[in-house]
């Protein structure tokens, strides 16, 4: 019979696998330490059969805390391997969080790997009456601990191996009896709106969405994984435990949290998620590494990144990239390329992807110009991770990718993403109200999950999500718009440094507030030859508007007709935090900025081509003044 459950996956790849071939390895004390598909099973079916012994039965659920490590996945595998249900913690959840998902879930027991997490429980245990044993792996601070509620990892398996030897079949047995319409994990979700909720999710589910994803970037055995996104999020599961037993790529578990980066370079996977604040962070880091070299490598990179470009732009749309330009490519590889990527632990990376808030073109770009294949995914916890994807050739930057292969997405009539398909969760635990409500059922009685996002599906098939749709606009006309998707989307130009983009039930179209990059618009201008004085005075040039003008026109080729911006206004000074414009964090005060700037809005829903203004400004010394100018409005 086909595998239908991971443990049978796993079974299957003892069974195919060399007898000397590694499955995994982590690093101790400086060194990988290395287990064969032989090794590995044996302490999975100790563990598993111990936890029988303790009374562990088909459908229990076991919470799981701790970073990732071997530990954590013989024990994610000996719970399915009974039938148990694996239940993710985070591991710098409180021990109130945590003990409300423990008791929520009904766990019976629990493992966690150290003192501090064992503390977390032991704070909480008067909340965890159903907590049989807690189960820790790593010793180290338990010496003195006297409680019989602690079992150690070892004695557990010590328990499976007295009951393998009366029952030397009963494992394999165990594994037998599963099916996909079992549970498999409990994922809780953030909670941002309440509560954090158990998504149900099936063996099925995980098995889906992994076979979609390898059917567009598929895997292999003599792939590595580094096991680094914490198995509290779902897409560990997807892209680490499943293809593990799926398709028997090897998995790596760094030595701790703090050494991931250098781990990852010793490893370079072929296959990698970072999310996109991440990705960010290493362009900035390359950039700054160039600024400081000697003369020799920042001409060597001013030389060698255009022609990365030049190649990444034809490949991102499946354009042929010619035998001059191929060759020139080559050679930028070599002197340079190759030795970023290996820096950065990507030098055999396939596919990397990054999921999340959006990452800027700038960046996609940059990691397609040095060779790294870089992909936007999408999905959520309600469909295990599995949505979209984007495609070799068929990179847009403002979408999210296609739908992966056997998931479909439409487009509800209120303008959210729905989702149906085999990758699909079953509900939320013990809240049939919240199941109700994830779901639309159409004529068909085919369930679509409501994602809660905003978004539309272009002509040639690509998801482009805009925002939440508890946070889009309204327009006069009844259409919506998400303001956070197009300031998000403009502030991805290097002149553009903050956006508030205007409109609401009382306005028939989307106009926006624009705060220019002063330093790189500075830069620009006294490149073109273009001078100015002060902020005010920059942004006022004829010549900045048609730069932003472009910024714009690009950004609105990406908008459905309802949210793209029609006139825009340069501002005369930054959003300031000090003024109460912005919180400290950056995030706009809409309310505050509406009422201060409203003479502003209110040209740019008139016929207006300019307007005067006087602004209230705190100076560096803390005196307080005015400020008058010109601000223009221009069509886009």
């Amino acid at each position: 019979m086909a595998s239908q459950t991971l443990p049978q996956y796993l079974l299957q790849q003892v069974n195919r696998q060399p007898e000397d071939k590694v499955a995994l390895r982590q690093k101790e004390l400086g060194i990988w330490q290395e287990f064969t598909w032989l090794d590995s099973y044996a302490e999975i079916e100790a563990l598993a059969l111990g936890l029988s012994a303790l009374g562990l039965e088909r459908g229990d659920r076991v919470a799981t805390v701790g970073d990732n490590d071997r530990q954590y996945l013989w024990a994610y595998l000996a719970v399915q391997a009974l039938g148990g249900v694996q239940v993710g913690l985070f591991t710098d959840a409180p021990a109130s969080e945590m003990a409300y998902i423990v008791d929520q879930s009904e766990a019976k027991f629990a493992f966690a790997k150290d003192q501090e997490q064992c503390d977390k429980l032991l704070e909480a245990r008067e909340k965890l009456p159903r907590v049989r044993r807690v189960i820790y792996w790593d010793e180290q601070g338990l010496w003195d601990y006297d409680d019989p509620w602690l079992v150690s990892f070892e004695e557990v398996q010590a328990l499976g191996r007295e009951l393998a030897a009366a029952q030397p079949e009963r494992f394999a047995q165990e594994i037998e009896r599963g099916r996909g319409d079992e549970l498999a994990v409990l994922c809780y979700t953030s909670g941002t709106t309440g509560l954090p909720k158990g998504a149900m999710l099936t063996h099925a589910n995980l098995i889906a969405a992994t076979k979609a994803y390898n059917e567009v970037d598929p895997r292999y055995d003599t792939d590595n994984h580094v096991s680094l996104l914490p198995l509290g999020w779902i897409a560990e599961h997807v892209l680490g435990v499943a293809p593990h037993v799926m398709y028997g790529i090897i998995m790596n578990f760094p030595e701790e949290p703090e050494t991931v980066r250098e781990n990852v370079r010793e490893i370079a996977p072929e296959g990698i998620l970072y999310n996109s604040r991440l990705w960010d962070n290493l362009v900035s880091m390359i950039q700054v590494r160039m600024s400081d070299a000697n003369w020799f490598y920042r001409k060597l990179y001013d030389i060698c990144l255009p022609v990365g470009y030049r190649v990444a732009d034809r490949k991102l749309v499946n354009e042929p990239v010619g035998l001059g330009l191929n060759l020139a490519y080559k050679a930028a590889d070599w002197w340079l390329f190759a030795p970023l990527r290996d820096q950065l632990g990507l030098s055999r990376v396939r596919s990397a992807y990054t999921a999340g808030a959006a990452l800027s073109p700038d960046a996609v770009r940059f990691f397609h110009a040095i060779g790294v294949n870089l992909k936007q995914i999408y999905g959520s916890t309600e469909v295990a991770g599995g949505a979209t994807i984007h495609r070799d050739g068929d990179i847009k930057f403002a979408s999210v990718g296609q739908p992966i292969p056997g998931v479909d997405i439409r487009v509800s009539k209120e303008g959210e993403l729905e989702i149906a398909g085999p990758t699909a969760f079953r509900g939320y635990y013990k809240n049939p109200e919240a199941t109700e409500d994830a779901f639309a059922i159409d004529e068909d009685g085919r369930r679509w999950f409501r994602t809660g996002d905003a978004g539309y599906i272009d002509e040639d098939g690509h998801v482009i999500y805009l925002d939440r749709v508890k946070d889009m606009i309204t327009l006069a006309n009844g259409e919506k718009f998400s303001p956070q998707f197009i300031e998000g989307r403009l502030k991805f130009s290097p002149y553009i440094r903050d956006v508030m983009a205007v409109g609401g039930e009382t306005r028939a179209f989307v106009t926006a507030l624009v705060i220019i990059d002063f330093e790189n618009v500075g830069h620009w201008a006294e490149k073109q030859g273009i001078g100015y004085t002060t902020f005010a005075d920059l942004s006022q040039k004829s010549e900045v508007y048609d730069l932003v003008y472009q910024a714009v026109r690009e950004v609105n080729e990406n908008l459905p007709p309802a949210g793209r911006v029609r006139r825009f206004a340069l501002m005369h000074k930054e959003f300031d935090a000090d003024e109460a414009e912005m919180t400290r964090t950056r995030k706009l005060r809409r309310g505050f900025l509406a009422e201060r700037y409203g003479d502003i809005i209110d040209a740019m829903y008139s016929d207006a081509d300019r307007v005067n203004v006087k602004a209230p400004v705190r100076y560096q010394d803390g005196t307080e003044g005015f400020v008058e100018t010109e601000v223009k409005i221009r069509e886009a």
